[in-house]
C-alpha cells in the first residue's frame, strides 16, 4: 500500500445502496454540550469511502454488522462487528466499504478546537473490542427519539448515554494506573531515547507484562504507542509553529530529519512539509 496515494485529499463517496442517518449539532442542542458536531448510523455499500486529512475533532466508529476497512497507522485493516476504532483531531482517518460486503456502523465526530482537551487522545486505544449490540441500542435509541418527534428531555438523556459510552471506549486505561503514569511521563519528555526496558522499569513490571498491558488497553505495542505519541507531537508542532523539520525531528525524539520524515510518511501518509500545507478545514458530511 502507498499511504500518500490513499491520503492525497479529503474524499466523500457514498454510491448506490449506502444509507446515512445523520444528526448535526445545528439541529440538536444537546450535542453541543459535549462538542459533538455530528452523530449517525451508516449502512455502507461499495464504493463507499471517507478520507479526512485533518479533521477538527475526534472521531469514533463502532461496527455493528458486517465488516469494512479502516486505515489504522498507515495500514488498511478490517473493522468487523464488535470492534470500535477511533482517531484524535487533526489526524488523518479513512474508511471504506468492500465489494459484496455489507457494513453497518455507528459513529460520532466531535468539534474540538486546539485549545480544548480532545475526547480521543494519545492515551486512547487505536481499536478496541466492544459489545456491538449494546452500543447499537444507544445510537438507535437516539435515532428513534429524533425520528418520532424528539422530546428534548429524552434526547438529552440519549445523548448523555452516548457520551458515556464514548468515554468508556476512549479511556479504558483509566483502570490501569501504571499505564497512565508511564505515558504521562513519556509525553512530558517525548524527545528522550525511550526503550522497552526503561518503560517497563518505570511501570515496575517486566517487559513482557508491559507489552501485554499495552496490547490489552491500547491495542498496540509499547514501541508503536511511543511512535504514535511522537507523531501526535510532531503534527501539533507542524500545525502551530514555523519550526524547521530538523528541529521538530529532534524535539520529538528522532536523531535525523530523514529518519523522522520516513516515519512520519509511513504513519501519516504524507511528508511533514505536505502536512503543513494541507488545509485544516474539514470536508462536508463526516
Amino acid at each position: 500500500m502507498k499511504p500518500a496515494s490513499n491520503l492525497a485529499k479529503d474524499l466523500t463517496i457514498d454510491g448506490p445502496g449506502t444509507r446515512n442517518w445523520v444528526l448535526a449539532a445545528a439541529d440538536c442542542k444537546a450535542l453541543e454540550i459535549h462538542r459533538i458536531a455530528r452523530v449517525g448510523i451508516t449502512h455502507a455499500c461499495h464504493p463507499y469511502q471517507r478520507v479526512r486529512l485533518q479533521p477538527e475533532g475526534s472521531f469514533l466508529m463502532v461496527a455493528l454488522e458486517g465488516a469494512g476497512k479502516v486505515l489504522l497507522e498507515g495500514k488498511w485493516q478490517n473493522l468487523s462487528a464488535g470492534w470500535a476504532a477511533m482517531a484524535p483531531p487533526r489526524v488523518a482517518n479513512a474508511f471504506k466499504a468492500e465489494p459484496s460486503k455489507k457494513w453497518r456502523f455507528a459513529w460520532v465526530r466531535y468539534e474540538e478546537p486546539a485549545f480544548v482537551s480532545p475526547i480521543v487522545n494519545a492515551d486512547s486505544p487505536l481499536r478496541i473490542k466492544v459489545d456491538a449490540e449494546q452500543h447499537g441500542r444507544v445510537w438507535e435509541g437516539l435515532r428513534q427519539e429524533i425520528m418520532t418527534g424528539g422530546d428534548q428531555r429524552a434526547v438529552h438523556h440519549w445523548v448523555e448515554l452516548l457520551q458515556l459510552h464514548v468515554q468508556r471506549l476512549t479511556e479504558p486505561w483509566r483502570s490501569e494506573q501504571r499505564l497512565r503514569e508511564v505515558w504521562a511521563e513519556v509525553a512530558s519528555r517525548i524527545a528522550e531515547n525511550w526503550s522497552i526496558t526503561s518503560l517497563a522499569r518505570m511501570a515496575h513490571v517486566s517487559e513482557e507484562h508491559l507489552r501485554r498491558l499495552c496490547w490489552k488497553e491500547l491495542g498496540r505495542s509499547p514501541a508503536a504507542h511511543l511512535t504514535f505519541m511522537r507523531m501526535q507531537s510532531a503534527r501539533h508542532l507542524l500545525a502551530t509553529t514555523r519550526d524547521k523539520v530538523d528541529f521538530i525531528a529532534k524535539a520529538v525524539g528522532y536523531s535525523t530529519a530523514e529518519a523522522f520524515t520516513r516515519s512520519f510518511h509511513r504513519w501519516v501518509g504524507c511528508t511533514p512539509g505536505d502536512y503543513r500545507q494541507v488545509s485544516t478545514k474539514p470536508a462536508g458530511g463526516f
